[in-house]
């Protein structure tokens, strides 16, 4: 997983409450287990009209925001479907945090499993961000991970919450798998002890180069 410590990017406004995860990506789209080329469904029923030509009112369609890394958002942001095709649509799109008043837990959770950090900050907050993300090319927020800070074009600073455990996953940009491979050396001994006392049970072999 890709690490994650300060963002500047241009943020892109989607300033609706209630974006479930059918609109980040149609269930028609979900026939595969690949994380790669998601990214061209992101919002389809909102880029893309019956015949497939973009919609130029949609604004990840228009200049600059096609280069959105940053999403402002408002409550409740990835509710319905637990898919997690929803956030791999996203980081595939090019998004790498999220910022919204509040989030369905399940899209929270497999956010940060896959790259994506999930800012909640105020509806106020958020507001204000929609308004910054006006100023086009210029509307780059910085998010800064390790000092925990939203940086407004303007300069103003807003500090954020987040687990220290996912933050610091994130700032060394290690999934679950990754967790497990640090105690590779205490998993194998303890396979080994109990293959001892227990020789009849299937033995685990962990194998890092297929993993």
């Amino acid at each position: 997983m890709e690490k994650f410590d300060s963002l500047t990017a241009i943020a892109a406004p989607l300033p609706e409450e209630n974006i479930d995860t059918d609109k980040i990506i149609p269930a028609r789209f979900l026939k595969t287990t690949k994380r790669s080329g998601l990214g061209k469904f992101a919002f389809y029923s909102w880029r893309y009209d019956d015949n497939g030509n973009e919609r130029n009112d949609f604004i990840l369609n228009r200049d600059p925001y096609r280069q959105a890394k940053i999403l402002i958002s408002y409550e409740n942001f990835g509710c319905g479907s637990s898919r997690e095709h929803a956030p791999w649509a996203l980081l595939d799109f090019g998004i790498r945090c999220v910022i919204a008043p509040s989030f369905a837990d399940i899209f929270f959770n497999n956010a940060f499993k896959n790259g994506i950090l999930p800012i909640k900050v105020s509806r106020e907050i958020c507001e204000q961000l929609v308004e910054d993300t006006k100023m086009g090319a210029n509307a780059r927020i910085t998010v800064d991970l390790v000092h925990q800070e939203i940086i407004r074009p303007d300069g103003e600073k807003i500090k954020f919450e987040i687990d220290p455990l996912r933050r610091q996953l994130l700032l060394e940009g290690l999934d679950d798998i990754d967790q497990t491979m640090q105690h590779v050396e205490s998993i194998r001994n303890f396979e080994k002890n109990r293959k001892e006392k227990q020789p009849w049970f299937p033995e685990i072999i962990i194998d890092e180069h297929n993993i």
